[in-house]
């Protein structure tokens, strides 16, 4: 392994968005490690001479630690962290369970919370590097039969400019990454159509763009979903309410 090489650890890596980033990463010459619950699918990956596997299920604190340890241990620095980490089960939101919101925000959000605190300290003293946070559109709004998924998403952006003033002052970025509609096994619960309906290797193309070239604190795509969606948030309640319900009774 170079020292010059750099080197990323993606979560939520075994499948979607998060899959088709590290295998962006890899051609590109980067360092990746991946992790992710399912470790025979993060051995399929590995097979790829610049991907390492390191298993991983975010809701265990212990685990998330001793997994970034064993990181730094094998590869000896880390230039970027894409916490990408998610699960979502539309037929579950359609009313409220209290149980089951509850695991989509110990996935979702304090999963990500935990992958972010077992780095502060390291990214801190070393007053470089980058911590990306893959929230969605979902969390701009209130949307229907959303009752865990888009809170969660939308407590990831709120989380994400919080800490973002508070990294800057050490020289570190943090940035958002907000997708629209991928075709992923996660969208592939949903019955109703998806606008802009895009591959998670386009979705790869824009994170990785976003986040090598370009300084932005939030990556969104495709744009002609999102600045709709962007409008809709400055609308008023009523105004706002009203198209949705609209919509939704097409």
């Amino acid at each position: 392994m170079s020292e010059n090489q750099k080197k990323i650890w993606i979560t939520g890596a075994s499948s979607g968005i998060g899959k088709a980033v590290a295998k962006k990463f890899a051609s590109e010459g980067w360092k990746v490690a991946v992790s992710a619950r399912r470790k025979e699918l993060l051995d399929e990956l590995a097979k790829d001479q610049n991907i390492t596997s390191f298993p991983l299920d975010v809701t265990n604190r212990t685990q998330i630690s001793d997994v970034f340890k064993r990181i730094l241990s094998e590869f000896g620095n880390l230039d970027l962290c894409l916490f990408s980490s998610g699960t979502y089960e539309p037929k579950d939101e359609q009313n409220i369970d209290p149980d089951k919101i509850k695991n989509v925000m110990n996935v979702n959000f304090l999963g990500v919370i935990d992958c972010v605190k077992a780095v502060e300290d390291f990214f801190k003293k070393k007053k470089s590097g980058h911590i990306s946070i893959v929230s969605s559109i979902a969390g701009y709004r209130g949307l229907p039969n959303s009752s865990g998924y888009g809170p969660s998403k939308a407590a990831l952006t709120n989380f994400s400019e919080s800490i973002y003033f508070d990294f800057k002052k050490f020289g570190v970025r943090v940035s958002i990454v907000s997708p629209g509609f991928i075709k992923t096994p996660l969208t592939d619960k949903n019955e109703f159509p998806m606008p802009f309906l895009k591959t998670p290797e386009y979705a790869a193309e824009k994170i990785f763009k976003g986040l090598i070239k370009s300084s932005s604190f939030e990556i969104h795509f495709p744009k002609g979903l999102t600045l709709t969606l962007k409008f809709l948030r400055i609308l008023p309640y009523k105004l706002y309410l009203f198209l949705v319900d609209k919509f939704v009774k097409r």
